[in-house]
């Protein structure tokens, strides 16, 4: 297949890039606009609790109206509000009724706290809006703008913040990221490449290939999302342009590299595009394909956040592995030996002094070089066991600047943190009779006891009286971890064992959903994790015809993938003094420190394989290896490592730890898993890696690299 592409690729050159261009304008005029959501209610199966809650609150309570802002005032000078101040706070605020965007409806000031350093008032959400749309954000911006007017020239000061304003906020801060992460990935690989070839259109040439293909993926990742009805988390938009960019590099460099080396041989342009393509076609395919995979599998998971982004990134590397496939090499061919303009030093083999001497003692040493690697990657590893998950996510989308934040600690000088984001509590009948006002009074009393809570508002109960609400405002940040511990253990205890006789409790809002979605965490580990270990082995297997090889290699990608972990727990727990990472982070670091280090695992493997198939030695064939496959990985390891290190410019604690992680699991797939530790075992292992179907034998025939009809003739 690969020798057909590479025909093509070098014959067909600018029907294959028409191709490309037609299908890209096709995709980008017709395939809707990606979007994101805020609500991770969004992500959660139906049988959780805190789903449960929402659709008995929407069911019993149709007409209650949902409080998505909240405006926290205080005087600037930091003393306690008068009651000149309270009125003229009044006023503004019945001002802005009759001036509210569609999506909210109703602000209604609150009496100050006791000790009258706040006071807040609420604003209700319309029912055509969920408070993390876009039209709630965009009210969330008029809300302030009208403000900023009504409060000039007052000695009260204003913030907004709840919901809708935080979901702003994240938004804008995810956009600046967005912007600062792409800039900073175009400059480093550009950088880079410049310095690798010294080429002024090899370092262009990623940017112009994926910068088409990136418009292709995102149009076919909205178009799956509207057909299948997935949810995008608002970070896909940053991942998408690191791993494009990141992978698309990659493989190019995995081509060029190829290229160039065929071209040194002599041959001419037509015949290099195909043979280069015929060779590392095969490593391209499968690394693309163990990625793909391996990103699939996440569609077991039961978090919609998981399995809309597993599609997506797969969708983004399945375009990307056919452009490396067809439209680089065509580009290649177009171009010719002016792809390495104006640099003229490259016709001549470098001689890789550094490699070449690595190779070596590689090769004469390789029980040193697996004991060293390896046991890096160990002790490393064993950090991972100190991993604390954290599920606060109020810094992992807005910096602690953002108003909605001030805000948020302005409030709790005065009135609970949880003020901001009750949790909710429903009390529903299971016989059908109508619940008893008395016995709702010793509910709440008894919800208020529980430990982390600060206040329960009297019981609302539904026209029917079947259904009664209470509002349990939380000591702490609903996103933090007390919260999350509070309402997971004895909030959620005490609801349940003081439900009334004949009734069910269900404990809703915001933390309870963070419940449920550590819940279903702990669940998709034990799955997906499995899952896609066993899907890439068979990959590996597949690819190297045996059974042993893949299970070596599998084992150096847990090593690494227990390294990565550790060395952030080191960095930010015990170094940073961290009381923990986000629990997103192993996902992540399995999503791209597995997925991409195999990559280079098989490009190493792929190289020491074609080595041996001449008839070295496994140790000489592994010396070689590295000595050719060495500048390629490290090229490839440095710029991916680069790409993602980029993310630590986005400004939150999400981006920064997972930016550090993955540039660091990266680092240790390409210079200490792939040069290192996967050669020096197959070195060891000798013949019996590749067992059964023995893959390093020598080709019968003596043409093994030429496709049939370019053979030399006799």
């Amino acid at each position: 297949m690969f020798a057909f592409l590479g025909r093509l690729a070098s014959r067909r050159p600018w029907f294959v890039i028409l191709g490309w261009v037609v299908f890209a304008a096709l995709v980008i005029a017709f395939a809707p606009k990606l979007t994101a959501t805020q609500d991770q209610s969004d992500f959660l199966p139906k049988h959780y609790e805190s789903i449960q809650a929402a659709n008995l609150q929407e069911d019993a309570f149709p007409d209650q109206t949902q409080v998505s802002a909240i405006i926290v005032f205080s005087r600037e000078d930091g003393k306690a509000l008068t009651d000149a101040d309270s009125a003229e706070i009044e006023k503004v605020v019945n001002g802005l009724n009759g001036h509210l965007a569609p999506a909210f409806v109703g602000a209604q000031a609150q009496p100050p706290s006791d000790n009258k350093l706040v006071q807040i008032a609420g604003v209700g959400l319309a029912e055509d809006a969920t408070g993390f749309d876009t039209q709630s954000m965009d009210a969330v911006e008029d809300l302030r703008t009208d403000l900023s007017k009504a409060m000039a020239g007052s000695d009260v000061t204003y913030g907004v913040t709840g919901g809708a304003a935080q979901s702003l906020d994240s938004q804008d801060a995810s956009n600046q990221a967005l912007e600062i992460v792409g800039i900073a990935t175009i400059l480093l690989i550009v950088v880079l490449l410049s310095i690798i070839f010294r080429s002024v259109i090899i370092a262009l040439l990623p940017i112009v290939v994926v910068g088409l293909i990136s418009q292709v993926a995102t149009g076919l990742i909205a178009t799956a999302n509207k057909v299948f009805d997935l949810k995008a988390d608002s970070s896909i938009q940053v991942i998408l342009v690191v791993v494009l960019f990141g992978i698309g590099t990659d493989y190019i460099l995995f081509f060029l590299f190829r290229y160039r080396e065929r071209l040194r041989q002599g041959e001419e342009t037509r015949l290099a595009v195909a043979h280069a393509l015929e060779r590392a076609g095969e490593a391209i395919a499968s690394a693309g394909g163990a990625v793909i995979v391996a990103f699939m599998a996440l569609v077991l998971s039961s978090l919609g956040i998981f399995r809309s982004i597993g599609p997506a990134l797969a969708i983004a590397v399945a375009v990307t592995l056919v452009a490396a496939l067809t439209l680089v090499p065509a580009i290649a061919a177009v171009l010719g030996k002016a792809l390495f303009w104006p640099y003229k030093g490259w016709r001549k083999e470098p001689k890789s002094a550094r490699f070449e001497a690595l190779g070596a003692s590689l090769g004469r040493h390789p029980v040193r070089y697996a004991v060293v690697s390896g046991g890096v990657m160990l002790v490393l590893a064993v950090f991972a066991l100190g991993f604390k998950p954290t599920f606060d996510l109020s810094d992992t989308g807005t910096p602690k600047t953002a108003e909605s934040v001030v805000a948020l600690k302005t409030l709790e000088k005065g009135l609970p943190a949880g003020a901001t984001d009750p949790t909710t509590v429903f009390v529903h009948s299971t016989t059908g009779d109508k619940l008893d006002e008395a016995a709702l009074t010793t509910y709440g009393a008894a919800l208020g006891k529980a430990d982390g809570v600060a206040l329960v508002a009297p019981a609302e109960l539904s026209k029917d009286g079947l259904t009664a609400s209470f509002s349990v405002y939380l000591k702490n940040d609903p996103g933090s971890d007390e919260a999350i511990a509070a309402v997971k253990g004895p909030i959620r205890s005490a609801a349940h064992a003081a439900a009334p006789d004949g009734t069910e409790a269900l404990v809703g809002g915001t933390t309870s959903v963070f419940v449920d979605f550590q819940k279903a965490m702990n669940r998709d580990y034990s799955v997906v994790f499995p899952v896609a270990a066993i899907l890439i082995l068979i990959i590996l297997a597949l690819l190297l015809r045996s059974l042993v090889a893949p299970l070596y290699l599998m084992a150096s990608v847990g090593l690494g993938f227990g390294a990565t972990l550790g060395a952030a727990v080191l960095v930010f727990q015990h170094i940073g003094g961290r009381d923990g990472l986000i629990f997103l982070l192993p996902i992540y670091i399995y999503l791209f420190v597995v997925a991409l280090g195999t990559d280079y695992n098989i490009l190493m493997i792929a190289r020491l394989r074609e080595e041996a198939r001449e008839g070295k030695s496994s140790r000489d064939a592994a010396a070689q290896a590295v000595k050719h496959a060495g500048p390629t990985i490290a090229a490839a390891g440095l710029i991916l490592a680069g790409t993602f290190a980029s993310l630590m410019l986005g400004g939150n604690s999400l981006l920064v730890s997972m930016g550090f992680a993955i540039s660091f699991g990266i680092f240790v797939a390409a210079f200490v898993m792939s040069m290192f530790f996967t050669p020096s075992l197959t070195a060891l292992i000798g013949h019996a890696a590749w067992w059964p179907g023995h893959g390093d034998e020598k080709a019968p025939h003596a043409h093994a690299d030429v496709p049939a009809e370019d053979a030399p003739t006799p």
